[in-house]
């Protein structure tokens, strides 16, 4: 399966084969429907028949084996057969915001000296835990550092690194909680220049001037040293 939403996270809509339809969904030769992993939520949308009728598609995950990506269909759809080439789309507006939170989730990790523990991507709402001994941040001084950042425009940008690389670079991990995938001969970071390197498979704006203004809302104690940092999008 072509994953084309790794190297273009704006592509909206492709045409695609189906290769396979399963009680657990539909199976593609190509897709830019991003599965849930990683903290953020799977691709909603819809599918375009050759004849014009629409089947919603709901929330994208991996297959078990982790080798495709399954998009389930709601109860009672009419379904396409195999070999049936259809157009897929999904609900940009919903990925879009999906992304601006992703990526300042990102800048969160660059300010903030500390391990991360957990994490969450949500529709203009995100969070990060940390492993923090010296206790949280100062909320107002973090948010004027990730808002500076926004407003100096990075690019950001995806690339990729050989598993060797990688295990000589033990640092670029951030996330205890999220191993990046390796076996495969190669691991995809996401660079935002001058500011963060680490592995991410996810969806991410262009520049980090795209996000816009955030606000950081409560840092909350989840343990001894966990500390749960919450941010919001001012502009959604």
């Amino acid at each position: 399966m072509e994953l084309l939403f790794r190297d273009d996270a704006y592509l909206a809509a492709c045409d695609a084969t189906v290769t396979a339809v399963t009680p657990e969904g539909l199976c593609f030769d190509r897709t830019v429907f991003y599965p849930e992993g990683g903290g953020q939520p799977g691709d909603i949308g819809r599918l375009i028949r050759g004849d014009g009728s629409v089947v919603d598609l709901q929330e994208a995950r991996k297959s078990a084996e982790g080798d495709e990506v399954l998009h389930p269909v709601g109860e009672g759809a009419a379904l396409p057969e195999v070999g049936e080439t259809v157009r897929l789309e999904i609900d940009w507006a919903r990925r879009y915001r999906h992304m601006r939170t992703h990526s300042c989730l990102h800048l969160l990790c660059a300010a903030v000296s500390g391990d991360v523990t957990g994490g969450q991507v949500g529709e203009g709402r995100g969070r990060l835990d940390f492993n923090l001994p010296d206790g949280p941040p100062d909320k107002e001084q973090l948010a004027e550092t990730l808002n500076r950042l926004m407003a100096e425009d990075h690019p950001i940008r995806p690339r990729w690194i050989t598993d060797a690389e990688l295990a000589a670079q033990p640092d670029l991990v951030r996330t205890l909680s999220v191993k990046p995938p390796s076996g495969s001969g190669r691991v995809r970071l996401l660079e935002i220049e001058g500011v963060d390197l680490q592995p991410c498979g996810g969806t991410h704006v262009r520049r980090t001037g795209e996000i816009g203004r955030i606000e950081v809302g409560k840092i909350e104690n989840k343990g001894r040293q966990n500390r749960r940092i919450n941010l919001r999008l001012v502009d959604l």
